[in-house]
């Protein structure tokens, strides 16, 4: 069916018929029988009367409902299926749930999915708004791979202070199990909700489904989420750069040296200007394929040496109290953000599902029980094996708890050096992309219209972007100030958002009796805002008024 641009085009639902223009005429203003012939698609024909008053939309100088031809009838069945016909799924789509003036073609849809992509997927839905969408090329392996790549990352170095925070193994274990079922509920709402919103990046299908104000949060909170794990990012180099320096720098003693040259602001801003800057500025990222790899097998050595050191501890490790039950109910909450910033995938994980060979749901739910269910047992592994190895005593940052002279530990800071160095541009990548997005939407500018502009941009946003985090990161030497900020973003991303869309989802559905499934399903979709919202308020509350004071 066509559908012209701009507005022409746009439908009207009248008694569950929804009528528009085949041709490129004006739409009609009055009544059906202006404008020439109309088509009239049918959406969940299930109210009485409605076949019947299929007559009085025909325009009687037209043609009769016996004369309508065989492809407008098609059109009818599928749209009373509730789905897109063919045609339509190759050339556009129409966002659910929104005012009459978003019922139309977006004339810039493929521009915005390559500008707002995750960059953690190469070339996942790389289309211009002239290209239709074919089918992925991702396999269901790829896309477990995949998806374990984004969930884990330097949250890891955070878990055995997490399991402490929670009160033992045993709580933080039920934790973690607990969250896991909602954290996998929001990756599959996400892909149901891709698919009616036919959109294919997280921001986009937040902002089809739930209207343009909540996309707009969605969108700022991504940019602050980016930031602030950027910040996290450098303070990581920042820990593990010292353990690796006191272990280099000596004197006759043996005893640790400190110079001007080891000061711990110097050589994060020498690594950051020299590394993270360059690799920053861009405005492809196509290394991120290697950084992938490299990511998971940091992650994968971190762990194994955790489990080893505990397994084989060295002399000089004294072990502090280890708690066996929390101190009280509120402390467990406190480990929410370490476990929300760790298993947070669920931005990358639209692109990586429109990506598929099959992006269906029920494929979809096994890839990510299957790479949960891995990045659970990395987080389990290291959280445990770290907590009890240390106890209470437990750094933030569980590699600050080792000696710096341990040859298999500074492999293991090495490791995680590459891997933030690596990670910080594509964070960066992701968060400029989404502020570019905004300001491109905001003064109603095409993407790319003028390319000396873009580049003047782009080095602006990189430059003030690199230079407020690398100043926040020299004056907040604690990893877990920021995790418990951020981790409350994360909560937002897992549960709240994903709630929305699910309820926004159900109530766009048109039908006479609501079965009881769809009433469990739009409860279900209540209690995740709801959860997220308290774990994002009491987390937030906890590190402004606890952490960040201090």
């Amino acid at each position: 069916m066509h559908r012209s641009r701009g507005g022409e085009g746009r439908g009207r639902p009248f008694c569950g018929v929804t009528w528009c223009s085949l041709s490129a005429e004006r739409r009609p203003e009055g009544s059906p029988g202006e404008g020439g012939l109309l088509a009239l698609t049918l959406l969940l024909v299930s109210k009485p009367g409605c076949a019947s008053r299929l007559h009085a939309l025909l325009d009687p100088t037209q043609r009769r409902v016996e004369e309508v031809d065989r492809g407008l009838l098609e059109r009818a069945l599928w749209s009373i299926a509730g789905q897109p016909t063919p045609a339509e799924m190759t050339q556009g789509h129409v966002a659910i749930n929104t005012e009459y003036g978003d019922w139309e073609w977006s004339t810039d849809a493929g521009e915005r999915a390559r500008l707002l992509q995750s960059p953690n997927v190469e070339g996942v839905l790389r289309r211009s708004s002239e290209e239709p969408r074919g089918p992925g090329t991702t396999s269901t392996l790829s896309a477990v791979f995949i998806v374990v790549n984004a969930a884990l990352g330097a949250g890891l170095l955070n878990f055995p202070a997490a399991f402490s925070m929670a009160g033992g193994v045993a709580a933080g274990i039920a934790l973690q199990m607990c969250m896991l079922v909602f954290i996998i509920g929001g990756l599959v709402i996400l892909a149901y909700c891709s698919q009616a919103s036919n959109e294919a990046t997280y921001q986009e299908v937040v902002r089809a489904v739930c209207g343009k104000v909540t996309g707009v949060l969605c969108e700022v909170a991504i940019v602050v989420y980016t930031f602030g794990t950027c910040i996290a990012f450098l303070i990581i180099i920042g820990d593990q750069q010292d353990k690796i320096i006191a272990a280099l720098v000596k004197d006759s003693l043996g005893t640790e040296s400190i110079h001007w040259y080891t000061d711990r602001k110097l050589t994060i801003s020498i690594t950051a200007f020299l590394l993270i800057l360059p690799l920053s500025v861009p405005k492809e990222i196509g290394f991120q394929k290697y950084a992938s790899g490299l990511s998971v097998l940091g992650t994968g050595y971190v762990t194994v040496i955790i489990i080893i050191k505990y397994i084989w501890p060295d002399k000089e490790i004294t072990p502090g109290e280890i708690p066996t039950s929390p101190s009280s109910w509120m402390s467990v909450f406190n480990a929410m953000p370490t476990i929300c910033f760790g298993f947070q995938c669920h931005v990358s994980s639209v692109p990586v599902f429109n990506s598929m060979k099959r992006p269906e749901v029920k494929p979809w739910g096994a890839v990510v029980t299957a790479a949960m269910v891995i990045a659970l047992f990395v987080y389990t592994g290291t959280g445990v094996c770290g907590f009890l190895t240390f106890g209470s005593s437990a750094e933030q940052d569980i590699l600050l708890s080792y000696p710096s002279s341990d040859v298999a530990v500074a492999i293991a800071r090495a490791f995680i050096i590459l891997c933030v160095l690596t990670s910080y541009p594509i964070l960066h990548f992701c968060g400029r992309a989404v502020l570019e997005g905004l300001w491109l939407r905001y003064k109603g500018e095409a993407v790319e219209e003028d390319v000396v502009r873009e580049r003047r941009r782009r080095l602006g946003q990189t430059l003030g972007w690199f230079l407020l985090t690398l100043l926040l990161a020299l004056f907040i030497p604690d990893i877990g100030k920021v995790i418990s900020v951020i981790g409350g973003l994360a909560a937002g991303f897992i549960f709240v958002f994903p709630g929305l869309c699910l309820i926004h989802t159900k109530l766009s559905e048109i039908q006479e009796a609501r079965p009881a499934s769809w009433w469990m399903m739009v409860s279900y979709g209540v209690f995740m805002v709801v959860l997220g919202a308290f774990i994002f308020g009491q987390t937030t509350a906890h590190a402004v008024f606890v952490d960040l004071m201090k």
